[in-house]
């Protein structure tokens, strides 16, 4: 009966392993960037922020308006008293009781106190800045990717450990169960054994539902709609030396899109305190109108060109105080700049001990695996000489499996630890 189980368990396995798609980290990452939600949005926001630069542009067209009606009355608008010319005698005439009148006028801006060259500078900015922010989105949602990425490898890989202890557990048992046989031991050391193997399908069952959390969450971040995926991997070994990545923080920090943003924010304030003393300086302006109409009975047109210069004289008392605001504004900006190059300096030296901290924390896992499969090696001999306890062997058992865990922690901590030094110094990623 229980081979019949395990045949109908392995041929569900395989039919699953066929309709399962099988994604690498390159494949997770391109659909991240094809699909995330997150990332689409911050596209849609830099194709607005193009429109805006658009429609700023506009301001230096000429002005164009029109406007044309119908009026009628019940009696003229206009009464006069006169004589009729064919009889002399007096009569009342009536002006503006019906008729039509279009108007159509152009206004061209010629000087406007640098606030459309500026506005349309400022526009700009805007559509530079919302390229940058598609940038630390699109890394963002990368190492997120990464994130999740390894977080089922370090679950799938902690899964074999608990297939490689099940199987040490059962050479364990056959021996247990010889030394009841032979009446060295009692079965006291078989409910021990029992025991640790419920503990290992207690561990087998969370990492299994960590396994389906984790891909779950996976495939919404890259949009797959998948039920079920397969990650493919390199096995798991010895990472290089992370030396050759590194860069110095201070030449990494002016490359990276935190920084032009920083920039593009003092010029957009140094923008604004311009179009502030703008607001304040004349305006100069030419333009034409048509005017038609034949409310007196006949028809009339008539073209005017006109030109026009306003300068506002009151709006300097408060106008200065807004100036001097926005000089302060630039102030403010000029030091968030100078204080965030700072901390990201601080950032990048950070990921860079934190990813040399994790290469050495594999090294020594590495090691700590050696020692660990050597001491259950030589535990397992001498349980079976008789000259240890069923615990020493169980302890040495767990602190393999200890080891192996660790490892597997420590390998995917830093290629994680690797993805987010590369983005910190704009190398590209594996």
């Amino acid at each position: 009966m229980k081979k019949i189980y395990y045949i109908i368990g392995l041929l569900t396995l395989m039919v699953v392993a066929v309709q399962a798609q099988t994604l690498t980290l390159e494949v997770c990452k391109q659909m991240a960037l094809e699909n995330n939600y997150e990332l689409k949005n911050r596209y849609l926001e830099q194709q607005a922020s193009s429109q805006s630069r658009r429609e700023a542009f506009t301001n230096f067209f000429p002005k164009i308006s029109a406007i044309g009606g119908y009026m009628g009355a019940n009696k003229g608008l206009v009464e006069m008293q006169g004589l009729n010319p064919a009889t002399g005698e007096p009569m009342l005439n009536s002006f503006l009781k019906n008729g039509k009148f279009a108007a159509l006028t152009f206004i061209q801006p010629v000087f406007a106190g640098g606030q459309i060259v500026n506005g349309n500078k400022l526009a700009r900015i805007g559509e530079e800045v919302s390229v940058l922010q598609a940038t630390l989105t699109e890394e963002q949602v990368e190492k997120k990717t990464e994130h999740y990425f390894w977080q089922v490898v370090q679950l799938e890989e902690k899964l074999k450990t608990i297939g490689a202890m099940e199987e040490l557990l059962k050479t364990i048992r056959k021996d247990v169960e010889v030394a009841i046989q032979a009446g060295v031991t009692t079965r006291n050391d078989l409910l021990r054994v029992e025991l640790q193997e419920y503990e290992l399908e207690s561990n087998r069952l969370k990492l299994e539902n960590g396994i389906k959390t984790s891909k779950l969450l996976l495939l919404q971040l890259i949009g797959s709609k998948e039920k079920e995926i397969i990650l493919k991997y390199e096995a798991v070994q010895n990472p290089e030396s992370p030396l050759d990545l590194y860069v110095n923080a201070s030449d990494a920090v002016l490359s990276r899109p935190e920084t032009a943003m920083l920039d593009y924010n003092i010029k957009a304030n140094k923008l604004q305190k311009k179009l502030e003393v703008g607001k304040r300086l004349p305006t100069v302006g030419v333009g034409a109108s048509y005017f038609y109409h034949d409310l007196l009975d006949s028809d009339y047109n008539a073209g005017v060109v006109m030109a026009n210069v306003s300068i506002p004289i009151s709006d300097w008392w408060g106008g200065s105080h807004a100036i001097k605001r926005q000089s302060l504004k630039l102030k403010q900006a000029e030091n968030e700049r100078q204080n965030n190059i700072e901390l990201l300096t601080v950032q990048i030296e950070q990921s860079w001990n934190e990813l040399q901290e994790s290469y050495k924390q594999v090294l020594l896992a590495q090691k700590s695996i050696a020692s660990s499969e050597e001491n259950m090696r030589m535990n397992h001999e001498t349980y079976r000489a008789g000259t240890i306890t069923l615990s020493d062997l169980l302890e040495a058992q767990s602190l393999l499996q200890q080891s192996k865990d660790q490892y597997v922690e420590a390998y995917t901590n830093y290629k994680m630890k690797e993805t987010e030094y590369r983005i910190l110094t704009n190398q590209e990623l594996n």
